[in-house]
């Protein structure tokens, strides 16, 4: 099996969203909503986003929700939060959810992509 290079690594939740540039939890719940409703995203864990450098897993997830017709904008660290748009209004995740599930014909509820 694989040694998974990040299972050491102990951060608080305070530090945690703050250090890829958006909010860590944000970012990882939308890389696995996006993955369950169409597959055009890998799924990642907070940590995984926290320790990647760069930007593309950010790119990856702004081209997932760019198919069902979102801008995604992944904001500064703390509990700032990433910026969903439609139709060049702001709207908040849930609403970018219920619009993508809308898009695409698939209902789902947490249980079926926050595994």
């Amino acid at each position: 099996m694989a040694e998974d290079k990040f299972a050491d690594e102990t951060m608080s939740d305070e530090e945690l969203e703050g250090v890829a540039g958006g909010n860590c939890y944000e970012s990882a719940d939308d890389s696995r909503f996006l993955n369950s409703l169409n597959g055009s995203t890998d799924r990642y864990g907070e940590r995984r986003i926290a320790f990647t450098p760069g930007t593309s897993i950010e790119e990856e997830i702004q081209r997932g929700w760019k198919t069902v017709g979102i801008d995604f904008e992944w904001r500064g660290g703390g509990n700032i939060g990433n910026h969903y748009r439609l139709n060049g209004r702001e709207i908040s995740q849930e609403q970018a959810r219920q619009h993508a599930m809308k898009v695409t014909g698939k209902q789902m509820t947490e249980s079926d992509w926050k595994w």
